[in-house]
C-alpha cells in the first residue's frame, strides 16, 4: 500500500498493456451485460414460459441495481482501497453471471441479475480511474481512448453475440462467457496491482441516504415496468410507487445535500462542466439505450428477423465507430464541444433515418442509419467524458465518475421501461386508427379481401392475414414514432454542451477546481 499522498510510478512495458487489457475486458463485460440480452429477450421469455413484457424486469433490473451500486463506489473505494474493491467487484460479477446463466426461471434470472447489476457497481467507475493510474501522464488520452473504445464497441457487440448465442445455443451461455473472462481478467489485475493499493480510512456508512436512494430509484422502476400492466394511475399501487418516488426522492436530495458523508456528493454539480455534461450525457445514453432495446425487438417480433440477423444489424455501427475513434484519437487537441456537437447531430440523422423505414425495407435498409449511428458512438464517449472531468480535482475523480455513471445508467434503466411503454401505447393507437378505415366500406377492403380469396382463403382466415398485417403496421408506425422523437431529443440536448465551458480531448490541461 502507498503512503498517503503518494501516487505510484506509471506501470510500463508488458505488464503496463497486460493490465490495461485486462481494465478493458472488465468494462467490456459490465457493458456487454447491458445490451446482450436485448436481442435475446424474446428466446429467453419464450424457454423460460414467460411474456416479453415480463422478460425485460432482468433488463431493467440490471440497470436500476447498477444505477444504485455505482454511487457506493466512492465509499468502498475510500474505505476498501480501489484495487481491493475493484477485484471483489469483478469477482461477484463473475459469480452472478454463472448464476444468470444456470437461472431455472424468470424469478430466478431477475435476482441474479439484480445481484450482477449491484455487484458491477464498482467496475466501470474503478476500471477508468486504474487505467488513468497506470498510464503516464503523456498517455493518458490513450488510457481513455482504451476505455472509451471498450464502453462503445461493447453496447454494439452485445446484440450480435447475443443473436448468434441464442440462435444457435443455450441461451444461457450469453451470461456463462463472462465467467472464464472475469477469473482471467480478475487475477492479472490483482497480481499487478495489488502493491498499488490506495491508502484506506473508515468512513461512516450514509445509510439514510443509501436507503432513500434504493426507494426512490426502486419505486419509479417498478412504477414504469408495472404501470402499463396496472392501467397506469387508474391502480392504486402505481399510485402509492409514485408517491413513494416523489417523496423519498425529494427527502433523498435534501438528506445528500445536508450529510457531511453523503452516499452521493451532489456537491459536484456545482461545476459547470460537470452538471451540463453529465446532464447531456445521460439524457443521450438513454436515447442510445432505448433505441437498442427497441431495434432488435421490433425487428423479431414484426419485421421477422431472426436473433442473429437483428444483431447483425449493428455491425456497421461497430466498425464505423472503431474507425471514428481511431481517427479521433491522431487528430490530437480538439475541443469536446465540437465532437460532442458532430456526436448528436450524427445521432440525429440516424434516427430520423429510421424514421423512414417500411416494414418491407431491405438489411441495408436497417443497416445504413446503424453506419451513421457509428460516426456518434465513436465521438459521444470521449467527448463527454473529457467535459466531465474537466476542472476535477484528481482526488475527486472517483467520486465524480461513479455520480455520472450513476446518472447515466439510472437514466438508461428508466429509458428502458419508457421506450417499451411508449412503444406499445402508440401501437395501440395506430391501431385504433388503422381499424377506422379497415370497414367494409371501404373499397380498398374488398380489394384486399378479393385478392386474399383468389388465393383460397376463406374469410376468416383473410380476416387473419388482414389483422396480422394491420398489427404490423401499428407497430411499424409506432417504431417510426420513437426513432422521429429520439433524433429531435438528440437535437435539443446539444445546446446543453456549450454550456459548459471549452474541454480539451486529446491531452489538454486539466484545471483543479
Amino acid at each position: 500500500m502507498n503512503p498517503a499522498g503518494t501516487a505510484p510510478p506509471p506501470l510500463r512495458g508488458g505488464k503496463l498493456w497486460i493490465t490495461a487489457l485486462a481494465l478493458a475486458v472488465v468494462t467490456f463485460m459490465q457493458v456487454l451485460d447491458t445490451t446482450i440480452a436485448n436481442v435475446s429477450l424474446p428466446t429467453i421469455s419464450g424457454n423460460l414460459g414467460t411474456s416479453t413484457d415480463q422478460g425485460t424486469w432482468m433488463i431493467t433490473g440490471f440497470a436500476a441495481a447498477n444505477g444504485v451500486g455505482v454511487p457506493l463506489t466512492g465509499w468502498l473505494m475510500g474505505r476498501y482501497g480501489v484495487v481491493r474493491t475493484f477485484v471483489l467487484a469483478v469477482l461477484g460479477f463473475t459469480f452472478a453471471s454463472f448464476m444468470c446463466g444456470i437461472a431455472w426461471s424468470l424469478p430466478a434470472l431477475i435476482f441474479f441479475r439484480v445481484l450482477q447489476g449491484m455487484l458491477s457497481g464498482p467496475m466501470i467507475p474503478g476500471s477508468q480511474s486504474l487505467l488513468m493510474a497506470i498510464f503516464p501522464p503523456r498517455q493518458r488520452p490513450i488510457a481513455l481512448g482504451l476505455w472509451s473504445m471498450t464502453t462503445l464497441v461493447a453496447p454494439v457487440v452485445g446484440p450480435i453475440l447475443g443473436g448468434w448465442i441464442s440462435d444457435n445455443y443455450y441461451w444461457g451461455w450469453i451470461f456463462l462467457i463472462n465467467v472464464p473472462l472475469g477469473l482471467i481478467a480478475a487475477s492479472l489485475c490483482w497480481v499487478n496491482l495489488r502493491d498499488r493499493e490506495t491508502p484506506t480510512r473508515k468512513l461512516p456508512i450514509d445509510g439514510v441516504g443509501l436507503a432513500l436512494l434504493v426507494v426512490w430509484v426502486g419505486s419509479l422502476q417498478i412504477m414504469l415496468d408495472k404501470g402499463k400492466d396496472l392501467d397506469w394511475f387508474d391502480s392504486t399501487f402505481i399510485v402509492v410507487l409514485a408517491l413513494a418516488a416523489v417523496i423519498s426522492l425529494a427527502a433523498w436530495l435534501i438528506w445528500e445535500l445536508t450529510e457531511p458523508n453523503p452516499v452521493v456528493d451532489l456537491s459536484l454539480f456545482k461545476g459547470r462542466n460537470f452538471a451540463f455534461g453529465t446532464i447531456a450525457f445521460c439524457l443521450m445514453y438513454a436515447v442510445f439505450l432505448g433505441n437498442t432495446l427497441l431495434l432488435p425487438l421490433w425487428l423479431q417480433t414484426n419485421v421477422g428477423y431472426t436473433a442473429t440477423w437483428a444483431g447483425l444489424v449493428s455491425v456497421p455501427s461497430g466498425i464505423v465507430a472503431i474507425i471514428t475513434a481511431v481517427v479521433m484519437t491522431r487528430l490530437g487537441r480538439v475541443d469536446a464541444r465540437i465532437m460532442a456537437s458532430v456526436a448528436f447531430v450524427a445521432f440525429a440523422i440516424s434516427s430520423f433515418m429510421r424514421a423512414g423505414l417500411t416494414q418491407n425495407a431491405t438489411f441495408w435498409d436497417f443497416a445504413l442509419p446503424s453506419l451513421v449511428q457509428g460516426i456518434s458512438i465513436g465521438l459521444l464517449f470521449v467527448a463527454l467524458i473529457t467535459v466531465i472531468l474537466d476542472g476535477i480535482a484528481p482526488a475527486r475523480i472517483p467520486g465524480a465518475t461513479g455520480l455520472s455513471n450513476f446518472v447515466r445508467i439510472t437514466g438508461g434503466s428508466f429509458a428502458i421501461s419508457f421506450t417499451t411503454v411508449l412503444w406499445d401505447r402508440r401501437e395501440a393507437l395506430h391501431q385504433t386508427r388503422l381499424s377506422d378505415f379497415s370497414t367494409a366500406y371501404n373499397p380498398a377492403m374488398h380489394q384486399a379481401m378479393s385478392q386474399l380469396h383468389s388465393l383460397g382463403l376463406s374469410d376468416t382466415k383473410a380476416y387473419a392475414v388482414l389483422t396480422n398485417n394491420l398489427v404490423q403496421q401499428a407497430y411499424l408506425l409506432s417504431s417510426t414514432d420513437i426513432f422521429w422523437l429520439s433524433g429531435w431529443l438528440a437535437l435539443a440536448a446539444l445546446p446543453l454542451v456549450w454550456l459548459a465551458k471549452r474541454a480539451i480531448a486529446g491531452g489538454g490541461p486539466v484545471a483543479v477546481d
